[in-house]
């Protein structure tokens, strides 16, 4: 009797035990696509809105931006490999529904792309400017105040975190971006302000957009295997471009373009305060800059209003002039040979190596690889990268 009892106790237990991992597994699969405990309501077709909560996973497939999509704090946007986000055509002069992804302080995006199987952020327009792009603000220093607002979303950047983390992302195409209000605001592909060292930036591409394919205001954050592409005949801004004091690290950049777009870097500190600290000092290691020798700002790399930056390993090609410092009384003049010079520098087809303000800023070496080989694409864009 007391063995029946004792088995009669032993099947009830597993039983419930079996229906309780039963009802988890029902729960974790109609948490499924895009709810992760949060109360954003997901709808691949029209994906827009503010996330506030929780974590929503786009999971496959494509998913319709329709408008805004902001990750507020507490809140992350995971996606997965081979997810396309396709914002939607909005009606001309309606600036309430430009289509751009942003995430605020204390938010996180993980982009959880492949070299295979990219994360692409693309456009039903397939012309440059037709939606926002991808901004980030973080709480690393800036020196444009303790924070400030970001001149696209409008989110507050800044503070005093260093080491703030937005998230991660990791082999992402950003297609047709840099939607324009006026001539004094508009999107780049990726815009990182105020963004922090816990933050990873890898393989990340802007293809065919039409202001800046990246750009830093302030922050710590480091970067790694970028690469633009422009061609089409619209005119785009500079590839890359930092101001209000960023010190952080970016390693493997590829830019080019074959359209009469500007220049390969534009570099500031701060327009306002050339001085302003933290005072904008990267260091760039392993660059290859290419154009086509033509339009109003033909230089590969132009620094100027107080920049400061370390360059080694790079490879200028197809330019009017190489290097381009702004002339005193601007304080980067004055860095020119010291905190702000290029080591292992490599010439190909450049008109000119360096304005008068720049001589001295730079030592050759004819074995440069640049981003790896030399101005052919480098292995590490195979896959994931179009255009080039």
């Amino acid at each position: 009797m007391k063995k029946s009892i004792s088995k009669f106790l032993s099947l009830a237990l597993l039983s419930a035990l079996v229906l309780t991992t039963s009802c988890s597994s029902d729960d974790d699969n109609s948490s499924g696509d895009g709810d992760g405990g949060t109360s954003f309501v997901l709808d691949r077709d029209n994906l827009t809105g503010e996330i506030n909560d929780g974590e929503v996973i786009l999971e496959s497939g494509t998913y319709k931006l329709t408008g805004k999509l902001i990750v507020n704090a507490n809140a992350k946007l995971t996606i997965k490999a081979g997810v396309k986000i396709e914002a939607t055509s909005a009606e001309a002069g309606d600036f309430a529904a430009v289509r751009y992804i942003a995430v605020a302080q204390d938010g996180e995006i993980d982009v959880q792309g492949t070299s295979s199987n990219p994360v692409v952020m693309t456009s039903v327009n397939k012309a440059p400017g037709s939606w926002g792009g991808l901004v980030i603000c973080g709480k690393a220093p800036i020196n444009k105040g303790l924070t400030a607002s970001a001149e696209v979303s409008d989110l507050t950047y800044g503070g005093n975190e260093s080491g703030d983390s937005s998230g991660s992302i990791k082999y992402l195409r950003l297609e047709y971006t840099g939607f324009a209000y006026n001539s004094e605001k508009e999107f780049n592909g990726l815009s990182l302000f105020g963004v922090g060292s816990g933050t990873t930036i890898e393989y990340v591409q802007s293809f065919e957009g039409s202001d800046d394919a990246f750009e830093w205001f302030g922050g710590t954050v480091n970067a790694k295997y970028l690469v633009a592409f422009n061609g089409l005949p619209s005119v785009g801004d500079d590839i890359f471009d930092w101001t209000e004091g960023w010190v952080g690290t970016a390693e493997y950049l590829y830019g080019k373009r074959t359209n009469a777009g500007n220049r390969g870097i534009e570099a500031d500190n701060n327009s306002n305060n050339e001085s302003a600290t933290p005072i904008s000092n990267p260091t760039i290691k392993n660059i290859t800059l290419i154009g086509n020798n033509s339009g109003s700002e033909n230089q590969a790399i132009k620094l100027r209003v107080g920049t400061k930056a370390q360059f080694d390993n790079v490879v200028l090609s197809n330019r009017g002039r190489g290097f381009d410092v702004q002339a005193a009384p601007d304080l980067s003049a004055g860095y020119v040979g010291t905190a702000l010079q290029a080591i292992n520098v490599k010439f190909v087809d450049i008109t000119e190596k360096a304005n008068a303000t720049a001589e001295g800023i730079y030592t050759e070496n004819a074995d440069a690889t640049g981003a790896g080989n030399g101005i052919a694409k480098p292995t590490w864009a195979d896959g994931w990268t179009v255009g080039l």
